[in-house]
């Protein structure tokens, strides 16, 4: 969810008001605060939680405890039916979220997602002011990929032949400790690589391709198709190929 961008999108934070205003369902927030420095857990850190485009709707004010974590808050959501439904508008409500905590520079995360039904947690690390100055930082998490709008797949054989020199390095499918992620398309040399341990990587995957209200069943389905494709990637070595 740390993905910073500027500006919001007036016509999905619309449709976000008019299908709460229309509903009388709410989902659940917790939010936990983290030092980026050991991830020591941040007391009596405040936050201040308004409608995203409108930050001038306090809504709630919450306080972190000795763990780092705030009281779970009901937020008000479109309806259930909406993430149920394929072409539904906006099945979620978005949340702006003020973090200060004395000897921390403040951190705002706009577009915060809640469902109707189910508790949405959202981590926040900041960074301690002896090491930053006092500099407000700002993430802007994107649209739902079920929802946004966003580029095509890049098109490619389902079935690949096998015979390329190189091509599988492994004697046996393996679960990493880390995926290398290339913040861009595969032939650009000039994107970043950063390594995201496997397990956080998959519960990100998961959490952008799927609603949590889906049933059961259907999130299990789809965690394993996830998980199946990036080792299968991490197998045949497919994208350093390319």
């Amino acid at each position: 969810m740390d993905v910073t961008r500027e500006g919001l999108n007036s016509e999905n934070t619309q449709t976000r008001d008019n299908a709460a205003a229309e509903s009388d369902m709410t989902g659940k927030l917790q939010v936990n605060v983290t030092a980026n420095v050991g991830l020591i857990p941040i007391e009596n850190a405040s936050i201040t939680i308004s409608f995203t485009g409108e930050p001038d709707s306090t809504l709630e004010t919450l306080t972190t405890n000795s763990s780092g974590q705030t009281d779970t808050v009901d937020l008000k959501t479109p309806p259930l039916q909406y993430s149920l439904t394929p072409n539904s508008p906006m099945p979620y409500s978005e949340y702006t979220l003020s973090v200060t905590a004395p000897g921390y520079e403040p951190v705002i995360v706009s577009g915060v997602e809640v469902l109707p039904d189910v508790t949405a947690v959202q981590n926040i690390e900041m960074t301690p002011t002896e090491t930053s100055g006092d500099a407000e930082e700002i993430i802007a998490i994107p649209d739902h990929t079920l929802y946004g709008d966003y580029p095509p797949k890049i098109p490619e054989d389902e079935i690949k032949p096998m015979d390329e020199s190189g091509e599988i390095v492994l004697s046996r499918v393996v679960i990493p400790e880390y995926v290398i992620v290339h913040d861009g398309v595969p032939n650009d040399s000039t994107a970043p690589n950063y390594y995201v341990r496997y397990r956080d990587y998959i519960k990100n995957v998961v959490s952008s391709e799927i609603y949590a209200t889906w049933p059961e069943n259907a999130i299990y389905a789809n965690t394993l198709a996830i998980m199946s494709f990036t080792l299968n990637r991490v197998y045949t070595e497919w994208y350093p190929s390319q």
